[in-house]
């Protein structure tokens, strides 16, 4: 190679690796500790604070997170976000496509440009309340949000759909009440064909079980998925966590049980891992160990672990993404 090539080979090679760099710098999040491999509140006062936070997603820039805040009978539900102005991360408030029925699950596509969530709402602005539903909200160039539209008779029924999670392929799993299904709930993918989507099918093996499976969330490139399940025998609370992967012939395998101390005796559910493959973050009733020392308490005690985290009500937690586990 002559010296001039290589320098230009260098310095190329030198501004893709400042820039890919750039980018993952620019992914940090609203909790400075960092966690390890025993899941710990994620943003302790912001996104867990001792209301029934769940579910999470974050923009691919980073600068921008989606969760959802719930009264523990349903009779609430909305749909939050923060956004991060320079190195810090705003308050949360109400997402603008959300706080006047019943919406979750917010989850992003690959490429950002557009959020999946479900919803209870009318099909048009003047009919009545459906069931919950599938829908998506476009990101315009000025940073808005469109309106949200509905997924449409292919991907929605007139039972409940939950859970979106969209891949790189454009494919769309989500938890739905299938006729004909294998359990009371079933993981199922709608494959894009190229100008809209395939009828959901049941995903095979043991992900689909009798009982309930739910809230799945799948790698964008389709390799592995982590799900809830309900009444399995290695269930351990009320509701834990699963894992499978894709073989080299694309099948997926028999699934893992996720060990403690992520699985917990409270209902674990609601994955995410992050884009760099580092973390999980999932959502946890689990209680504070102060419910279960034996020690007795004042009032005061008492009312202060009523109203924090840990109550068992649910929190966001994060850990340490294994892919062996």
């Amino acid at each position: 190679m002559r010296p001039h090539k290589a320098v230009i080979v260098f310095l190329s090679l030198f501004i893709w690796f400042a820039q890919l760099s750039k980018t993952v710098a620019q992914i940090t999040y609203p909790d400075t500790q960092l966690p390890t491999d025993t899941p710990r509140l994620f943003a302790k006062g912001i996104l867990s604070d001792g209301l029934s936070n769940r579910d999470f997603a974050i923009s691919p820039e980073g600068d921008e997170i989606f969760f959802t805040l719930q009264q523990p009978g349903f009779a609430l539900s909305t749909i939050l976000h923060i956004t991060k102005q320079g190195n810090t991360w705003n308050k949360p408030e109400v997402a603008p496509f959300s706080g006047q029925y019943r919406d979750l699950e917010a989850a992003f596509s690959p490429n950002g440009k557009y959020i999946y969530f479900s919803s209870d709402r009318p099909l048009n602005e003047n009919g009545v309340k459906k069931d919950f539903d599938i829908w998506r909200v476009k990101r315009l160039r000025d940073g808005k949000w469109a309106e949200p539209e509905n997924l449409g008779p292919n991907v929605n029924s007139d039972k409940d759909e939950f859970y979106p999670c969209i891949t790189k392929s454009g494919n769309l799993y989500f938890t739905a009440e299938l006729t004909g299904g294998k359990g009371k709930e079933d993981i199922v993918v709608c494959k894009w064909t190229g100008s809209g989507y395939a009828k959901p099918v049941s995903l095979p093996g043991d992900i689909n079980m009798k009982g309930e499976q739910f809230n799945a969330f799948v790698d964008p490139d389709e390799q592995f998925i982590l799900f809830s399940a309900f009444g399995r025998a290695d269930d351990i609370g009320g509701g834990d966590l699963y894992m499978s992967c894709v073989d080299q012939r694309g099948i997926w395998q028999p699934v893992r049980h996720l060990p403690p101390p992520i699985n917990s005796t409270g209902l674990d559910y609601c994955p995410y891992v992050t884009a760099d493959k580092q973390y999980l973050i999932f959502t946890s009733s689990r209680l504070s160990k102060e419910f279960e020392d034996g020690k007795p308490k004042t009032y005061q005690q008492m009312k202060e672990m009523l109203t924090s985290t840990g109550n068992g009500l649910d929190d966001i937690y994060w850990v340490k993404f294994n892919p062996k586990w």
